[in-house]
């Protein structure tokens, strides 16, 4: 008997590096290593707004084209049934086609999940007894918050900060201009705690609302459904934490390097004579902490994110743009 020949089709980005390495996939019950013969594919493959046996029938018709057996396609979508909820795979034993969502899987440890997903449905749908079309939905009441953290964790916020090198730059620049101010010194001791507390938020705020703005990241539904709603409350729940993280990152590194620049060029006694006050390191915190939230408004305004990739990395409603515009292609 022949190699199972089955095609592996992903998402462009973060689909395509979690499913690129599975092309070396064997079965799990030891045998043969020839047994099957997976071919990979990086194209999108699917819509947020369409249903999801449009995505098991286009994938079918991939395989028709390529000659495989079997077809698995792997997304950053969130997939809904037919009863509105989340589901973690589809699957279509008659086309010979599946669909994961990595979102389903929620974040962490996705590349063994997803490993483990694949041979699973690609095991089911070889096997002789193969089961009737059918949704794997998530358990309980928390998918949504599962997904939900999975499409967090797919944009990895923590590579924001390349899209925003020029901001970084600007606001490291303001920060060590306004470190070495004593008016800014006066600002800062004159400031209790939760003002400064509320600095920090307001201006992680203010710059998460400013690259909403700047990079038109706010998803509108495509019409009035209450699936098309949900969707877009979805991505723009996603895209706002992305930002939240990515940016409260960056306001940090900048508050160590801040710091460290305190620490360098003010002595706390020069400090203490300009406030008419004792004066310790601990006061160096604090101004650390005013001017940190000082330079990430006077250094990030007006930069917003400098690149595409950037700003594909932080919404999915870009993405969903992207994938669009290369389905339409494919039909021309």
């Amino acid at each position: 008997m022949g190699s199972i020949r089955v095609g592996l089709v992903a998402d462009p980005a973060s689909p395509t590096d979690i499913a690129g390495p599975m092309t070396n996939l064997t079965p799990s019950d030891g045998a043969a290593a020839d047994g099957w013969d997976v071919e990979f594919v990086s194209e999108p493959f699917t819509l947020g707004s369409e249903d999801v046996d449009i995505a098991l029938a286009r994938l079918r018709a991939r395989a028709q084209t390529h000659g495989w057996d079997l077809v698995i396609g792997v997304t950053e979508l969130p997939l809904r049934g037919d009863d509105g909820r989340y589901l973690l795979a589809a699957i279509d034993p008659q086309r010979h086609a599946a669909v994961l969502s990595l979102p389903a899987l929620g974040g962490f440890r996705v590349r063994a999940r997803a490993r483990r997903a694949v041979r699973a449905l690609v095991g089911g749908m070889a096997g002789a007894d193969r089961p009737d079309e059918q949704r794997v939905p998530l358990r309980g009441r928390s998918g949504r918050g599962r997904v939900l953290r999975g499409m967090v964790l797919a944009n990895r916020p923590w590579l924001l900060a390349a899209g925003l090198k020029s901001a970084l730059v600007a606001a490291l620049a303001t920060g060590a201009i306004a470190t070495i101010e004593p008016t800014i010194w006066l600002l800062a001791a004159s400031l209790s705690g939760w003002r400064l507390a509320a600095a920090t938020v307001a201006s992680i705020a203010i710059v998460i609302a400013w690259i909403v703005i700047d990079g038109e990241l706010w998803d509108r539904p495509d019409d009035g459904s209450r699936a098309a709603r949900e969707r877009s409350r979805l991505y723009n729940t996603s895209t706002l934490l992305t930002l939240t993280v990515g940016v409260a990152l960056c306001y940090v590194a900048l508050y160590i390097v801040n710091l460290g620049w305190a620490m360098f060029v003010l002595d706390p006694a020069v400090l203490g004579d300009s406030l008419g006050t004792a004066a310790g390191y601990g006061d160096l915190f604090v101004l650390t902490w005013f001017v940190a939230s000082a330079a990430t408004l006077g250094g990030a305004l007006g930069t917003g994110l400098e690149s595409d990739d950037a700003i594909r990395a932080a919404a999915y409603s870009k993405r969903e743009e992207e994938r669009r515009a290369r389905l339409a292609d494919d039909r021309v």
